[in-house]
């Protein structure tokens, strides 16, 4: 008996402020019997310490589970009268403090395990993980208790991060405002714009630099409520607004780098060659294009795009094809083809499945049909092209080296556009001679011949001085970033079944 009550007070010690009378085997709970002690208690209005019983009431709070099992604890406590006939409270129930609060059907203890899984989870997972661990918390008290987490009392930082995030994709969106130097969530404002981000920021003074995106709304926000602070253009967004402009100029040029790599061959090939003559013979004998189109049988686009074509090779482009499983067996494929045209796909299939493949018949015959066999290589589409020049060097193995170095060399404006990559790239860590070299960059982009580049180049020099910023100080919107990135997995665990204000709440808490 001895070592049995040893046993309950260690694993019910959090309840040694109370008299244990006895724990029974409920099946899927534990239910302890338990009563406060005979003690004289005081009075909460008047502090006067009293021992008369008027009645015995019982409360029964959940405590924190045993052996994955649920507790509740069945706890008989006195209603007490106070001695004083002035006192305005004549009875009152007596509490335990530190283990069950008032109205409260958890203990403390309990109480202060569930709020770290509702502010990861909120309301219905926390609902369906709980239970599995002992605790019985419905989805609408999860979502309570998240909503009572009271809020960090965040101060105005003196570097301000700002990014808006979509609501509702193409019509409802918020603003996030965070300390940049630590991550720190500080607001989230329901909606976006130059009003919104004003307001705030008045409402809130002391922020002496803002790192934002390229957004003029938050530029024209910060100027009008804080016209000496310090505005930071966020560098990952000028490093992407480059790399888009340099993709549509690979597009732009890549008959001439595709020829140096790797035009596309065969049938296709062929088939574009003889409809590119056909096309510009009937032109130069004063065929118009809506009579082409009908000679031909070709849509009126193609016969549009074929006739702006100069050249043939203007038309022919790369094969826009990934890596396929079969690209090991392509030489097989090819030699078998040659030997004996009216070999059939099954065939074939049979014969590399002899050698390896573990593909599919679907993914052979579509390989076939488009071709693929009868290319010497694997050829280089737009995207990858355009990948070789804006990868660093120092990450580029032999192969893509010379890859680069062909597809780098297939026409001036290519040559011109790697060299400004290259400089950009070394202006975007944070320097005090960059501003010189962002200088000389832009002179450069105006000179060659590159209206991609020139509109992104124009682009900066409307925000010259928080790209100067950008490109000399240390401050940077990454964490907004961040903080936006985590917000979307918050949307997505409350996609339809959630306001604003507790996406808000979450948001903050983390």
């Amino acid at each position: 008996m001895a070592e049995v009550t040893k046993l309950v007070d260690v694993v019910f010690s959090g309840l040694s402020a109370l008299s244990i009378e006895g724990v029974n085997d409920a099946g899927d709970m534990i239910v302890v019997r338990a009563s406060t002690r005979d003690d004289a208690v005081a009075c909460p209005s008047c502090g006067t310490l009293t021992g008369r019983v008027l009645a015995v009431h019982e409360r029964i709070p959940a405590d924190v589970p045993v052996d994955g099992r649920r507790v509740l604890v069945r706890l008989r406590v006195r209603r007490m009268r106070c001695p004083v006939a002035e006192c305005p409270r004549q009875t009152f129930r007596e509490q335990v403090p530190g283990l069950v609060e008032r109205y409260q059907r958890r203990t403390v203890r309990l109480g202060e395990q569930v709020p770290w899984v509702v502010r990861e989870l909120a309301g219905r997972a926390s609902a369906r993980l709980l239970p599995a661990i002992g605790i019985s918390v419905g989805r609408d008290t999860a979502v309570r208790v998240l909503l009572g987490i009271p809020l960090p009392d965040r101060g105005v930082p003196r570097v301000l991060g700002i990014d808006d995030f979509a609501l509702r994709r193409g019509h409802d969106y918020a603003t996030v405002v965070i300390d940049a130097d630590t991550g720190t969530r500080v607001d989230v404002l329901p909606g976006r714009g130059a009003q919104v981000v004003a307001g705030w920021l008045r409402a809130h003074p002391g922020v002496e630099i803002v790192c934002r995106d390229g957004s003029t709304a938050y530029a024209q926000a910060v100027r009008d409520a804080l016209p000496h602070a310090i505005q930071v253009a966020d560098r990952w967004h000028l490093w992407h607004g480059l790399c888009d402009a340099a993709g549509r100029e690979v597009a732009a040029h890549s008959a001439c780098w595709a020829s140096a790599t790797g035009l596309r061959e065969g049938k296709l090939a062929d088939t574009t060659l003889q409809r590119w003559q056909q096309i510009h013979a009937l032109l130069d004998a004063g065929v118009g294009l809506l009579d082409c189109s009908r000679r031909l049988g070709l849509a009126m686009n193609t016969v549009k795009r074929y006739a702006r074509a100069a050249t043939p090779q203007r038309i022919q482009r790369v094969p826009k094809y990934r890596a396929s499983m079969i690209d090991p067996y392509r030489d097989h494929l090819r030699a078998r083809r040659e030997q004996q045209p009216a070999v059939g796909a099954t065939a074939l299939l049979g014969e590399i499945r002899a050698l390896g493949y573990t593909g599919s018949h679907n993914l052979l015959v579509r390989y076939l049909n488009q071709g693929r066999h009868l290319d010497e290589h694997q050829h280089l589409s737009t995207r990858r092209a355009a990948r070789l020049i804006l990868t660093r060097p120092e990450n580029l193995n032999n192969q893509q080296h010379q890859r680069l170095a062909a597809l780098t060399a297939a026409c001036p404006e290519m040559t011109a556009l790697a060299d400004l990559v290259r400089s950009f790239a070394a202006a975007l860590t944070p320097d005090k001679d960059n501003p010189a070299r962002l200088a000389a960059w832009a002179t450069a982009a105006r000179e060659a011949d590159l209206p991609q580049v020139h509109s992104f180049a124009r682009g900066i020099e409307l925000d010259i001085d928080a790209v100067t910023a950008a490109i000399t100080l240390p401050h940077h919107n990454g964490r907004t970033e961040g903080v936006n990135t985590k917000t979307k997995l918050l949307k997505r665990q409350m996609y339809g079944r959630a306001g604003f204000a507790l996406l808000r709440h979450r948001i903050l808490l983390g």
